[in-house]
């Protein structure tokens, strides 16, 4: 089940990098056709265009010069992304579009940090990114409480010196075991 959220929220990112990676065009008029192959894609479809917004037919003829502007190659990781996509069960495609509106809703700066990020991920070998995965699935069964409590040690951790890390990890090595005590698991990021 994790698996598959972690799949779509990737999914997702896939499908607004592959809408994103389309040249610039020049903007029209908003909801306006600007070429002949826009003029007759309408056409094809006016039915479903006549009942459109004017928000609405911008956002579709964005969508059909991205997709004008596609290599094949990224045409058909859509094509297959969106069939992908429609098999999964409802509540599921649901999450995925969810996961894609936070996407649209990120500044472009953080967008790119994200893709730089799963640029990295993708790099790794397959056993350290099961690895991260794995760790990934057991953050998120924890309790809540838990969850934020590794949260804000994460967030500390992240604020600290490499000095300071490097103390933090010495003083965790050098911890005596209490045999009263059960083993707690530890998660360091």
């Amino acid at each position: 089940m994790m698996r598959r959220v972690i799949a779509q929220v990737f999914f997702a990112t896939a499908l607004a990098l592959a809408l994103s990676i389309a040249t610039a065009f020049a903007q029209a008029p908003m909801g306006e056709p600007s070429s002949p192959a826009e003029r007759a894609f309408i056409q094809q479809h006016m039915d479903q265009w006549s009942q459109l917004t004017p928000e609405q037919r911008d956002r579709v003829l964005q969508n059909y010069r991205r997709w004008q502007g596609m290599s094949p190659e990224e045409r058909g990781a859509a094509q297959r992304n969106f069939r992908e996509f429609r098999q999964l069960p409802p509540e599921q495609r649901q999450q995925a579009l969810e996961a894609l509106r936070r996407w649209r809703s990120l500044p472009e700066a953080r967008r790119q940090e994200l893709r730089q990020a799963y640029g990295r991920f993708r790099m790794l070998a397959p056993d350290r990114r099961d690895q991260i995965i794995q760790r990934y699935q057991r953050f998120q069964q924890l309790p809540p409480e838990q969850r934020q409590h590794v949260l804000n040690n994460y967030r500390r951790w992240q604020q600290m010196t490499p000095e300071q890390r490097k103390q933090m990890r010495q003083q965790l090595n050098q911890r005596q075991p209490n045999p009263n005590r059960p083993r707690r698991r530890r998660w360091w990021w």
